[in-house]
């Protein structure tokens, strides 16, 4: 599972680099300002749990626990729903996707809530 999500982990942050890049060269001054901002959202929120996915892929190097697992799927899952649902709004103006966002958001808490849950769970908070 380690190496899965460090292999995830650095898709995520090669293509926050490629999304990041084409934001700032290919969408600035095309977009509209509030539609511009939301796809730097979605990379700015890729990146964030791009990190923490290495992180718990170097933890579940030295531990095992299913709450760690899950966390990571819920921010893979969170990354696609939030993230991907702001490209997709901001690329096309399609107001559909807006609502798809907070759905993501949530999946991120519950991630971190899922890390939370693992840590005590292990004996890492006391």
């Amino acid at each position: 599972m380690s190496q899965l999500f460090l292999i995830i982990a650095a898709l995520l942050g090669a293509t926050g680099v490629m999304l990041g890049a084409f934001a700032a060269h290919g969408l600035r001054g095309k977009l509209p300002e509030n539609l511009f901002n939301a796809f730097e959202t979605g990379v700015t929120y890729q990146f964030y749990h791009a990190l923490a996915l290495i992180a718990l892929a170097l933890w579940l190097k030295q531990t095992s626990s299913p709450w760690l697992v899950a966390s990571g799927y819920l921010w893979l899952a969170g990354v696609v729903l939030f993230s991907g649902s702001l490209y997709a709004l901001a690329l096309t103006g399609i107001k559909w996707f807006g609502p798809i966002t907070p759905i993501g958001g949530v999946l991120f808490i519950l991630g971190w809530l899922a890390l939370l849950v693992g840590a005590v769970k292990l004996g890492a908070v006391s």
